[in-house]
């Protein structure tokens, strides 16, 4: 069996990944160049009063790397939904191509 790759796999592989680098990587960072608050909460004082709040909405954060998640879920069905081609070729002796 040949492993190979079309232009739907390459395409999957790039989105889920870029999704899930954005919403973990590139905005975590962001988010502690921004400084403190780093926790998804706002921060509150004594007084119950909001003080602090993160720089990037933690639901927007979540919802990329489920986007990604997503991606790869639909990429695997298509991939189990279609089917797989086999190689039966012969080289010149009759032997079947390992």
């Amino acid at each position: 069996m040949t492993h190979t790759t079309t232009i739907v796999d390459r395409i999957a592989m790039g989105l889920s990944g870029a999704l899930i680098l954005l919403g973990v990587v590139v905005m975590g960072m962001l988010e502690v160049l921004a400084g403190p608050p780093y926790g998804a909460a706002p921060t509150t004082n004594d007084a119950g009063e909001i003080v602090a709040t993160p720089m990037i909405d933690p639901t927007l954060r979540t919802g990329l790397v489920i986007a990604g998640i997503l991606v790869l879920a639909v990429w695997g069905a298509y991939k189990l939904a279609t089917p797989v081609v086999e190689d039966r070729t012969q080289n010149t002796t009759g032997a079947a191509h390992n």
